[in-house]
């Protein structure tokens, strides 16, 4: 199985499910596929027999789904990646775009280029993302950050608050 989670942002991430419907249509996609997709406009694949999607999902019920998937495309979004990371999730992240209304700028491709030191692949073309399905990266265990979260910190500098 493949999963693909887009975040709950309110933009839209298009973009990402087009690439699957071509994905799907090639047939490079030829096993279950469970998508994650938030406010982005599903009806190009809904209708496909290998996917299930859901708007929005439970963490617990998310993690169970990426635990049992071969592969996991995510956005770009430092939570998930940290989180899948942390897992020794098999995963590629697709940064949102600010050209595409994706997002408000280009932070999450700021953020896929710095981690790409660490060995978490991303993918900004199809082509890549072909790639990444044909021949997965290996399962990725490492903790991404060691700094608390900022409302943790927050809370350590204003306690009581």
């Amino acid at each position: 199985m493949i999963t693909v989670t887009l975040g709950t942002i309110p933009y839209p991430f298009n973009r990402a499910i087009q690439w699957l419907r071509v994905l799907l249509e090639e047939k490079i996609i030829s096993e279950s596929l469970f998508i994650q997709y938030g406010v982005s406009d599903i009806s190009s694949v809904s209708e496909h027999p290998l996917v299930t999607a859901k708007p929005l999902i439970e963490s617990k019920e998310l993690m169970k789904i990426v635990d049992d998937s071969r592969l996991v495309i995510s956005h770009a979004g430092q939570g998930s990646t940290s989180t899948l990371a942390s897992r020794g999730a098999c995963f590629t992240i697709l940064p949102r775009l600010a050209k595409y209304r994706e997002h408000i700028d280009d932070h999450q491709l700021s953020f896929a280029q710095g981690v790409e030191q660490f060995g978490v692949v991303h993918c900004l073309t199809l082509d890549e993302l072909k790639q990444v399905i044909l021949e997965p990266p290996p399962g990725f265990r490492k903790v991404l950050f060691e700094e608390p979260k900022l409302a943790d910190h927050l809370l350590s500098i204003y306690p009581g608050r």
